[in-house]
Order: structure tokens, then sequence, then C-alpha cells
């Protein structure tokens, strides 16, 4: 019979999850993990099987919670097309100043991921693409919804003007990892908004 685990597996997980997110991949050490989770070596492996492993798991978890989240808001039929767009890029710079440490924000773990990892690790690579493209087809859906209720006025292509907002929430969280504050993060948000009725 299989031992018990005698611990929280999805607790470990979300350490391990913030641990990435703030040091990277590469980054963390072993050590570091052991010390996020509360975990010896042996129990990390045997639950985990390597770093990598625990590594896509997390970034699985991240994308997981955060897609949950901005969906819940893209698909929210209370309000208009422009009125989602506008609460996500609200959320995204109140994110933004929570997750901030010495001035500077933790970012994204996936835009973190891109810049870090997507070049040279297929499997986090595929994993992003399959976000990103989630991602654009929710944006998509609410600037075509837009588009129908009149608060989207703007003549571009729905897929351009998604990728673009997509483009601008990723150098919003960039600009944060760099030292921007809300303000500044409002102004982008602003612009981007105002792309859309122009």
């Amino acid at each position: 019979m299989a031992r018990p685990r005698m611990f929280d597996e999805e607790r470990a997980l979300g350490a391990a999850m913030r641990t990435f997110w703030e040091k990277g991949y590469e980054a963390t050490s072993t050590q570091d993990l052991c010390e996020a989770t509360g975990l010896g070596r042996s129990s990390i492996y045997n639950t985990f099987k390597s770093k990598h492993d625990l590594f896509t798991r997390a970034l699985a978890h991240y994308i997981d919670t955060t897609t949950i989240n901005q969906r819940a808001i893209l698909e929210d039929a209370r309000l208009s097309g422009a009125d989602r767009i506008r609460t996500l890029l609200a959320v995204i710079v109140e994110g933004e100043a929570e997750h901030r440490a010495g001035g500077r924000s933790l970012g994204c773990l996936t835009v973190n991921t891109t810049v870090e990892l997507a070049g040279r690790d297929a499997q986090a690579a595929r994993m992003l693409e399959r976000d990103t493209a989630r991602r654009l087809a929710a944006l998509r859906a609410v600037i075509e919804e837009g588009r129908r209720d009149g608060s989207i006025t703007s003549t571009r292509d729905a897929g351009a003007l998604a990728r673009f907002v997509n483009a601008a929430i990723g150098g919003m969280r960039i600009a944060s990892q760099g030292g921007a504050d809300q303000a500044a993060l409002e102004s982008i948000a602003e612009v981007t908004l105002d792309a859309l009725t122009h």
C-alpha cells in the first residue's frame, strides 16, 4: 500500500509557482523550492519528478487561475464590450500594484516565461501558445460584441485589435517590472481603450 502524502500538494504547487514567478526558472534552485514549499528534496522529486516537471505544473496552475479570472471579466454580459476590456485593464493595473516588491512588480509568469524560456523550451512554448490563443479568442469575441453594442467603434480588424490589447497588457506588466508606477500603467490602459474607439 502506498504511503499517504504528508503534505498538501496544491499548497506546495502554489508556493513553487510563487518562487518561479519571483525568480524565474533558471534562477530558482532546488533549495529555493525546498524552502518555499517546506518539503525536502526527496519529497519534491518523488512528487514532481524534476524541477522542470514542477515548473510546468506551476505554470499550468498559473495559466488556469489567470484564465478563469480573466474569462469571468470578459464574459460578464452585464457590461458592454468596451467596459469588459476597461475592467480587465483595471484588474491588471491593480494586480501589478499588489505584487510589488522593492518598487518593481513581479509581472506575469506567462510573460516572464515567454521572455526566459519560449525560444528554448518546447513544452513551455506549447503551453504559452495555447494560452495566448485562448486569450486572443476571448478578446476578439469581446471586441466583436463591443462592435455590436456600439461601445467599440474602431474599424480595424477584430483579430488585430485583440493582438494589440494583448500586447498592451504584456507591455504594462513588463513596464511595471521596470518600475513604472500605477499612474503610468493607467495611462497605457487609457491609450489602449482609445484605440478601440478611433
